[in-house]
């Protein structure tokens, strides 16, 4: 086990569609938001998914050095070295979390670290699925009960590397919102942010009855203390600890 010290969103009308054959909407700088509400897709369940690949080598980095590779072509499949790092490839444990705040004022937070899991039926209508350690194809989940968005006023879905080297860089991430109707929304973590251990991803505001997803992405170098004093949601944070084993 290890120590861990451990979140206000904006509008816009903003969205990037899809193409129809990819059924998907995806979030980017310069159209960040989204209307759940618009597109039919405030009620049911909001499946909110977290996956990642690691990288033993970035060969786009490396197609740069073509002339050398031409020279040296099994240079190709060489891993480039990680700072202050041993290992070919980067341990990274990305966790999924969320912090709510709801109609009557009550606030909190859905993450694995500590077992805060949630409730889907009953308050905060937000529930983790558990841990994932190795970003594998299911990843982690959360899921929001949109049947409840009148007690909803606001909801932080982030990301925190726990317990292991700070490498956002190093890792291929993607969340993914999987609503009840109409096309998934994509926001990628493609930043470079070596040495940042949390990103606050998205936010899902109620907004006069009508749910609007703003793409975040916004990196911090500490936890969700840190991310909590972003956004202004005056948690108290202390020690938390996770089990060697993935929650159920």
């Amino acid at each position: 086990m290890s120590f861990w010290d451990g979140l206000r969103p904006g509008r816009s009308m903003d969205f990037a569609s899809g193409s129809a054959a990819t059924n998907s909407i995806e979030l980017t700088k310069r159209h960040p938001t989204v209307s759940l509400s618009k597109q039919g897709a405030a009620t049911g369940n909001l499946r909110v998914t977290l996956t990642w690949q690691m990288r033993t080598s970035d060969l786009v980095g490396k197609k740069r050095g073509s002339g050398s590779l031409l020279r040296h072509p099994l240079k190709m499949f060489q891993p480039e070295p990680v700072q202050a790092h041993t290992q070919s490839m980067v341990n990274v444990d990305l966790d999924l979390g969320c912090m709510y705040e709801l109609t009557d004022g009550s606030k909190g937070v859905v993450q694995p670290l500590g077992h805060f899991f949630g409730s889907l039926n009953s308050p905060p209508y937000v529930k983790g699925s558990g841990d994932d350690r190795f970003g594998s194809g299911s990843g982690e989940t959360l899921y929001v009960n949109l049947d409840h968005r009148e007690s909803i006023k606001r909801l932080l879905v982030f990301v925190y590397i726990y317990d292991q080297t700070p490498a956002f860089d190093r890792t291929h991430a993607k969340v993914t919102l999987y609503p009840s109707n109409g096309p998934r929304v994509e926001i990628d973590l493609e930043e470079r942010a070596p040495q940042a251990r949390s990103c606050a991803v998205l936010t899902i505001e109620n907004v006069k009855d009508e749910l609007i997803v703003r793409r975040e992405v916004r990196y911090v170098y500490g936890f969700q203390a840190e991310l909590d004093r972003l956004y202004g949601w005056g948690l108290q944070w202390g020690r938390g600890y996770k089990t060697k084993v993935g929650g159920s």
